[in-house]
């Protein structure tokens, strides 16, 4: 997934956490993303994506996420990719409050996939995530490092999972669309009634 201004990048991801060398579970940190829809609770692997967890972790502290929506849906239905998805993208759009733009963190570098209940940040070109991410359903290897999603093959950056909720997820997912968007490459795949984000904090 991507930027709202530019989402033809838009890529969702998260991934199969490998283990330490002494088969620990990585560290992470929860948060609870509550929708219209209902809570979605989420992962997050610091150890793994510093610097994407960080960025998510400040929109949390500092309030900035509530007032943001779910707003695209895409599956092998509605995608203009040949490279098919399945996500659901939210985040402040081209409202609220950004955040700098963070630097890329491939699932080649942290080892994470983008696989069922992913969560990944949305992007233009490397380097340029903010607030936008995506959640996938299913396995989307497209989004990873060396995907066909994206011409870069840099993929996207996975940085935790739904622990609680993916039963929201798919309700977003399954919601019902417009046949028009600004960008002809989201035909298909905006929410007709975005489903909006009333809290992201910490659990």
């Amino acid at each position: 997934m991507i930027q709202r201004l530019d989402r033809r990048a838009l890529v969702a991801g998260l991934a199969a956490v490998p283990l330490g060398a002494a088969g620990r579970k990585p560290r992470e940190v929860r948060v609870r993303l509550v929708t219209e829809k209902g809570t979605i609770v989420l992962a997050l692997y610091p150890d793994q994506a510093p610097i994407t967890v960080a960025n998510f972790l400040a929109y949390a502290d500092q309030g900035l996420m509530k007032g943001g929506t779910f707003y695209r849906t895409v599956s092998p239905r509605n995608d203009n990719n040949p490279a098919t998805i399945s996500v659901i993208q939210g985040g402040l759009g081209d409202a609220g409050a950004h955040l700098p733009p963070i630097a890329h963190e491939t699932t080649k570098a942290t080892g994470l996939r983008h696989v069922d209940g992913t969560i990944s940040m949305a992007r233009d070109k490397p380097g340029s995530a903010t607030s936008e991410f995506f959640i996938c359903l299913g396995d989307n290897s497209a989004l990873d490092y060396g995907g066909a999603r994206n011409k870069d093959g840099q993929g996207f950056a996975a940085f935790g999972r739904v622990v609680e909720g993916m039963d929201v997820v798919r309700a977003i997912h399954d919601a019902p669309t417009i046949s028009q968007a600004d960008d002809p490459y989201m035909k298909g795949q905006i929410i007709e009634k975005p489903v909006k984000i009333l809290e992201l904090s910490r659990k």
